[in-house]
């Protein structure tokens, strides 16, 4: 537990110092979902109806910009190789690294989901399944970018190669993390324990996988 939270705090501070990475993760998400009127046009059903799909994807797209600063950071200037060297748990280190990596990213695309939901004219029902759907479905985001991060750490290109990683991984919860909120809309609700499921898979198999891939990019 000191491991975790003596790596957590680190990683926040660097966080707060380094808030522009968190902003630009905030701003792609806002612009991003914002286009979407200016290019399909004002129709409020049309936007309503995609409204879903739309924060779910750029939410996505958005987390991708910060996943390949997990690990790179320590690898550079060393500080995975001590860490390694001292015996600490590497699942917990990356347990806490992603957990970092969450409250700065993903919390803050929750927070403004919402707003910019507001500018799809996404009906009322689908504020609060919204919601709900991102905060079970970015923790598995974060988990499943980490062991993709891992693997690409010290590789040429590593943020494109991350991406035709881990892309295809997140289409289960992007399906049903549409799924919660479609649901909510038209009255056929759908679980969001399924997104709970995919969380608690990915807590339990990917902060191992990561570790394996760190022992690996530092040899």
């Amino acid at each position: 537990m000191s491991v975790f939270t003596t790596v957590l705090a680190r990683d926040l501070r660097l966080a707060l110092r380094q808030s522009a990475d968190s902003l630009t993760v905030i701003a792609f998400f806002a612009i991003a979902t914002v286009l979407f009127p200016f290019g399909i046009g004002p129709e409020a059903n049309i936007l309503a109806r995609i409204a879903p799909g739309v924060v779910w994807v750029t939410a996505l797209l958005a987390a991708l910009l910060s996943l390949d600063r997990i690990f790179t950071v320590d690898f550079e200037d060393g500080t995975l190789d001590q860490l390694i060297l001292s015996g600490a748990p590497l699942p917990v280190v990356v347990l806490a690294k992603v957990t970092a990596h969450w409250l700065t990213t993903g919390v803050p695309l929750i927070i403004m989901s919402p707003v910019l939901a507001v500018t799809l004219h996404l009906p009322a029902e689908g504020y609060v399944p919204l919601m709900l759907a991102l905060l079970l479905g970015t923790p598995t985001v974060s988990l499943v970018g980490a062991v993709g991060a891992a693997l690409v750490l010290g590789t040429r290109r590593g943020g494109v190669l991350l991406s035709l990683l881990v892309l295809p991984l997140y289409i289960p919860v992007l399906i049903f993390g549409t799924a919660v909120i479609e649901g909510a809309i038209t009255g056929v609700p759908v679980t969001p324990l399924i997104l709970a499921g995919f969380a608690i898979l990915a807590l339990t198999l990917c902060p191992w996988a990561a570790s394996a891939a760190l022992r690996q990019a530092a040899e």
